[in-house]
């Protein structure tokens, strides 16, 4: 009797495991910038932090497959920079190459698929150049 008792627990609390593991997602994500601030410039790295929030550890793992860098912060969304991936110095670092021709707000967009997270993990991180 006590046996089942064990088996009927332990088979809950792997159905349970199982289930909160089931409702993690792409919003268990989050990017950021590794510095919100830099000069404006035609040859500019933009560093972007990718971390899960649940458990605070940078992700190494993603590949970001979609990027754009525009001035939608500040009501141009038409001002549209080219994005260039750079190799990653160190885990969780996701670096690019853009321009940044006038002080003001940039938006970097970005899409990543993460090893064995089924949805797009998207983000927006807003920096600011200066003269």
């Amino acid at each position: 009797m006590i046996s089942k008792f064990i088996s009927a627990a332990a088979l809950a609390t792997a159905i349970g495991l199982t289930a909160s593991a089931a409702l993690a997602g792409a919003s268990d994500y989050a990017f950021e910038a590794v510095n919100a601030e830099m000069k404006k410039g035609d040859d500019v790295t933009v560093a972007v932090r990718l971390t899960n929030k649940t458990t605070g550890k940078p992700v190494s793992d993603a590949v970001i497959f979609k990027t754009r860098v525009d001035m939608a912060p500040d009501g141009m969304a038409e001002m549209e920079s080219p994005v260039t991936p750079l190799p990653s110095k160190e885990p969780g670092i996701y670096a690019f190459k853009t321009e940044l021709p006038m002080a003001g707000r940039y938006q970097l967009s970005l899409s990543a698929k993460v090893q064995g997270e089924p949805q797009t993990v998207s983000g927006k991180v807003v920096i600011t150049a200066t003269k």
